[in-house]
């Protein structure tokens, strides 16, 4: 009887950590050259508590790389109108010392967010949010990538995970997580299906992928039975509720090739990403 190979645990807190020792390196590097110290400002609209966790963990790891972070924090949002953040965001455009904005998705409903990521000058844009470097990014030129799929590929590198000629299924299509995903796979010559919870017969394109990767933003949306034998399971969504994902893992591990955990995989290299392309941007001054 042949022994079952190990499973491939894809550890973004190991990946990240090990990004981070040589981002440090390199903000060490620039503060030398010039002086200064890359600077990465977020924007946070309202008081969604999930979004003040997020914005507080990109301020420690900037704190933790040695990059300085500064927050803009619009709690009151009665009477605030789009026109408001893109005067700000604007300014910070202008703002020679500001290496990267982010703006924390999401925004209030009154808030048009589209609007609001299309108004970030593009060598600032290191969240990757922009129509202009989806753009790009889709037609395989240089432009700073939608952080979270970024991460992945990142992820997916560093484990020796073969993309080229496998068959991929991203369910989701938010424009800043499952298009721009789908497009980063398609450049590095996967075959791409791009899903979502319309798609007919969802279980029978699931069933075929050597890669499925999970951003729909709903728990458990992917059960663990559509899942093949041997594939690669990224899981991209997180409800701290329930400390649990997209892709209802209860046996996959026994069968999966590689798998993302929940939480520790793809959350923390959407972070370390950030800070990345913000070291990138500065390194460009």
């Amino acid at each position: 009887m042949s022994k079952r190979r190990s499973l491939v645990i894809l550890n973004g807190k190991i990946v990240a950590k090990l990004a981070e020792e040589q981002l440090s390196e390199r903000v060490k590097a620039i503060h030398h050259r010039t002086q200064r110290t890359p600077l990465l400002v977020t924007i946070q609209v309202g008081d969604d508590p999930a979004s003040t966790t997020y914005v507080n963990m990109k301020a420690r790891a900037c704190e933790r790389v040695g990059m300085r972070s500064q927050q803009i924090h619009f709690s009151d949002i009665n009477g605030l109108t789009t026109r408001d953040i893109i005067r700000k965001i604007i300014e910070l455009n202008e703002n020679e010392d500001v290496d990267g904005i982010l703006l924390q998705h999401p925004v209030p409903a009154s808030i048009n967010e589209r609007a609001c990521f299309n108004s970030i000058d593009i060598s600032k844009d290191v969240d990757g949010v922009t129509t202009m470097g989806f753009g790009l990014l889709s037609m395989g030129m240089s432009a700073y990538a939608a952080a979270t799929p970024a991460g992945i590929m990142a992820l997916l590198e560093h484990y020796n995970i073969a993309l080229e000629g496998k068959h991929a299924v991203v369910v989701g299509r938010s424009p800043i997580l499952g298009k721009p995903m789908a497009a980063m796979l398609l450049n590095k010559n996967a075959t791409v299906t791009v899903c979502h919870s319309k798609t007919q017969n969802l279980s029978t394109l699931v069933k075929q992928a050597d890669i499925v990767v999970g951003a729909v933003g709903k728990p458990h949306f992917i059960k663990d039975a559509w899942l093949k034998d041997g594939a690669v399971i990224v899981d991209a969504g997180y409800h701290p509720e329930l400390k649990t994902g997209d892709i209802e893992l209860a046996s996959i591990k026994e069968r999966a090739f590689a798998y993302t955990p929940v939480p520790g995989g793809v959350g923390p290299m959407t972070i370390m990403m950030l800070i990345q392309q913000t070291v990138s941007a500065a390194e460009k001054k």
